[in-house]
């Protein structure tokens, strides 16, 4: 690699050459000149990506916060030859102006706040532009409607606001629009309906109003409409029915208060779901047996009459939920031959009656957790169970011992218990490197590294995963050209919507430790753009987060940007002369620049590492805080404040711990960091949480507490009221009045000043806490004040021991004070206020 190729800007490279000036004095002028023509050739074609484009992210940067400096490189040279994190290129340079372009914009799960600029709008032939899982706000720039060559939009997961810009309707390229999860409001622009080749609208968990337009209609290649959780009102259009292709349309917990379901939504020729719970619908429940491809039909909590059509559903079909309802009549038979049902939910109704037998039919068979399930009907297994509860039919006198079918209720819950090979020994795998077991390596004990990624199916088509697991297991598998055994399903939960989140472990094949960079490469590019094949199964998916830890984090082609060998062999070749000229020169100025700054470094961390040995207080590595936060994710993050965020993790052998992390601006230097570890480490009492531990490498600062789960101080003081009244108290002069007795007495004024303290911890605005130095300068203070008031008590005391007129005055400045009172207590106990789960400062 050239020594220019550190430099990141024109600027920098003359400053160096300047010291070389410095250094070398006017004789080796001749060659200054040389190294500055060098240099300029150099520059001259070191610019390969469009300048407009540079700018461009350039602006970019300017609007975000980085605070874990993952765009660090964006500093350096040009984005396309210097493989900016995030950027990806074409492979090679346009034949119309000689530069290469941005092709991907991937900065998923990043940590970054700040807003969007305007300026995205200039990347003219971008495809992929994802932000998703970060933290930005502001609004959504109406110059990204520009950008005509876009495929993919994905911003969810972030709290942008503001309207969707009607600007957008003009990506007539546009695949997906993602923007799911933020703080949208307005209404759905009727532009949209020009986005002729949108295939997936997710707009979902937001604060969208106005009516869903019926001229979306017109997208004929529509195949998921997920608008739930909005402030949508109106009517339902007639006209999507009309849509060829639609696969989901959910519409739940919107409010299209006095609408019916129309009555054409039985002519979907290809939807698989139709989810419209809680939106206030009326009428009767259409005919929807038509639908041959339908597996899931929800319209629970809605507002409907009369009774269930009788026509039999299809095959397909895996539940169905009409509970809270007004529905009536009789519960029809076809339910009872529906071979994939897996929930029928009828509860609270009007059913008076029930057609057929009260035994499962013939052809129920053993299957995994079959059962039509409600408090309504319930056949689980082999057994023959009934459950009527919340209906009329409960209190039927014409059937027998009908009330043993209405109390007992399933459960929801789901599952999955890791396999792992018991023959293997414990912890063998070197675990510090991230390697762990192959779950299906059979009688071997193989070890590797696996790949982890964060995966959720935003609306699946089942409501039991367990009948399709293998089945999910051979589509990724297959999607990813894997084989089964490479890949591992390491846990599911189901949440709101309903959505089913997993997390997925991907194993290398078989003789190997770990995939190499290209295969990683091509898995993360599967992934990040959509090329899964579509399974109306399973639905739509999301990425939450494609984790690199272990021998993954530390290879920078990881981060690839598309560069072609023979671009790079263009910069090359006509740099060579200059090269050799200027490698003399810089190498002797960095090498001697180098050894002064690694014997300084060796010096400080050699230092740190004699020092830092503490007892009873662990120093923990990197990776593994990384690896108990799934490398910090926002879903582990329990509070956040001016010093840092605070974060509940899992460590290796499943202690749950919280982990103050300390932001760039909030770092110590060396001593005060240790300083603050060695005064926590002395503080034991039964209402402080323990330090466990602490991590310092990687120019980290890492504090580990064991982790109290009851939320934070100040969420607990509001619910009891407490805070409220303590403050109230204070500030009307009655502070006594709310303190008990049995704390002792102290003087008024420490009281004062340390309840006001307390109060100014607790605050709703984190720059209004004070920091952990004014915490302990102030204890300090309200420390040297009782022991001085100790003192002169005392004395007091023993001058005037037999004076009454003195024992009323100290008891007038004093509460009574406990016996076993000990300055250690206060000393110590009281600095910490490093409760992991209270929002640090």
């Amino acid at each position: 690699m050239l020594p220019t190729a550190k430099c990141s800007s024109g600027v920098q490279m003359l400053t160096l050459m300047l010291e070389i000036i410095k250094m070398m004095g006017k004789r080796f002028c001749g060659l200054v000149y040389a190294v500055l023509y060098g240099y300029l050739v150099l520059f001259a074609v070191a610019q390969i990506t469009d300048p407009s484009e540079v700018s461009a992210l350039g602006a970019v940067m300017g609007r975000l916060i980085d605070p874990m400096n993952h765009l660090g490189n964006w500093y350096e040279g040009d984005p396309c030859q210097s493989k900016w994190t995030g950027v990806l290129c074409f492979d090679t340079t346009d034949e119309t102006d000689g530069y290469l372009h941005i092709q991907n914009l991937l900065l998923l799960n990043m940590n970054l706040s700040g807003s969007l600029a305007p300026e995205l709008g200039q990347l003219s032939r971008l495809r992929i532009l994802d932000f998703m899982w970060n933290d930005l706000t502001g609004s959504i720039p109406k110059e990204i409607g520009n950008i005509s060559s876009l495929v993919l939009l994905l911003l969810n997961g972030n709290r942008l606001s503001g309207s969707l810009p009607e600007e957008l309707g003009k990506l007539s390229n546009l695949n997906r629009l993602q923007v799911d999860e933020n703080n949208i409001s307005g209404t759905i622009p009727k532009s949209f309906a020009n986005m002729t080749s949108m295939r997936h609208f997710h707009l979902n968990n937001n604060s969208i109003v106005g009516q869903l337009p019926p001229q979306l209609f017109n997208l004929s290649r529509l195949i998921h409409l997920l608008v739930d959780n909005n402030n949508l009102t109106g009517s339902l259009p007639p006209e999507y029915s009309e849509l060829p292709t639609l696969r989901i349309l959910q519409l739940d917990n919107n409010n299209f208060s006095g609408t019916e379901l129309p009555a054409t939504y039985g002519n979907f020729s290809s939807l698989v779901k139709l989810s419209l719970r809680h939106c206030s619908l009326q009428g009767a429940v259409p005919d929807l047996s038509r639908i041959p491809t339908l597996h899931y039909l929800d319209l629970s909590g809605n507002q409907l009459t009369g009774p269930i059509p009788s026509n039999k559903l299809s095959d397909n079909i895996t539940t169905i939920d009409l509970s809270e309802n007004s529905l009536n009549g009789s519960i029809p038979a076809s339910f009872s031959d529906l071979p994939s049902l897996q929930r029928l939910d009828l509860r609270n109704n009007a059913f008076a009656s029930v057609l057929g037998d009260l035994d499962p039919p013939n052809n129920v068979t053993l299957r995994y957790d079959i059962f039509i399930k409600t408090r309504l009907m319930i056949w689980q297994f082999q057994d023959s169970e009934l459950e009527l509860g919340g209906n009329p039919i409960c209190t039927s006198a014409n059937i027998p011992n009908i009330d043993k079918f209405c109390d007992s209720e399933a459960e929801d819950d789901e599952t999955i218990t890791k396999s792992t090979n018991s023959k293997c020994p414990i912890e063998a795998c070197p675990t510090d490197n991230f390697y762990e077991y192959v779950p299906s390596s059979g009688d071997l004990c193989t070890c590797a590294a696996p790949l982890r990624i964060g995966y959720r199916l935003k609306s699946p088509s089942f409501s039991y995963f367990g009948p399709y697991a293998n089945l999910f297991e051979a589509y990724v598998t297959s999607s990813l050209n894997l084989s089964i055994y490479q890949l591992s399903v390491d846990s599911i939960a189901w949440e709101k919507g309903p959505r089913l989140r997993m997390y997925l472990k991907l194993f290398p094949h078989a003789n190997s430790t770990m995939f190499n960079t290209s295969e990683v490469l091509r898995i993360r590019e599967i992934f990040t753009s959509w090329r899964f094949p579509g399974r109306d199964l399973f639905g739509p998916y999301e990425l939450l987060n494609f984790t690199l830890l272990g021998p993954y984090a530390s290879n920078p082609e990881t981060r690839r940007t598309g560069i072609s060998k023979g671009v790079l062999a263009a910069i090359v070749v006509p740099a060579i002369a200059s090269a050799v000229v200027i490698t003399a020169a810089v190498t002797f100025l960095m090498t001697r620049r180098l050894a002064r700054n690694q014997r300084s470094l060796s010096r400080r961390r050699m230092s740190t590492k004699v020092s830092m040995k503490i007892d009873g207080v662990k120093g923990f590595k990197f990776k593994e805080l990384a690896s108990a936060t799934d490398n910090f994710n926002r879903s582990t993050q329990v509070g956040q404040g001016v010093y840092g965020k605070v974060y509940k993790g899992i460590l290796s052998d499943n202690t749950v711990v919280a982990i103050k992390r300390a932001e760039e601006g909030s770092l110590q230097g060396q001593k005060e960091f240790l300083t603050e570890i060695k005064l926590l480490s002395r503080l034991h009492h039964r209402n402080l949480v323990s330090l466990l531990g602490y991590c310092d490498e990687e120019e980290e600062q890492m504090l580990v507490y064991e982790f109290m789960p009851n939320g934070t101080l100040r969420d607990w003081l509001s619910e009891n009221e407490t805070y409220i009244q303590v403050n109230v108290a204070r500030e009307s002069g009655l502070m006594f009045s709310v303190i008990d007795n049995r704390m002792g007495s102290y003087p008024s004024k420490c009281i004062e000043r340390f309840v006001a303290l307390a109060l100014n911890c607790c605050h709703d605005k984190t720059e209004r806490r004070p920091s952990m130095s004014d915490v302990v300068r102030e204890l300090e203070t309200i420390l040297k004040m009782i022991l001085e008031t100790d003192a002169t008590f005392s004395e007091s005391t023993s001058m005037h021991s037999d004076s009454k007129s003195t024992s009323a005055s100290a008891s007038s400045s004093f509460m009574t004070r406990d016996q076993y009172f000990s300055s250690n207590v206060l000393g110590s106990d009281l600095v910490s206020g490093v409760i992991p789960t209270i929002s640090p400062r």
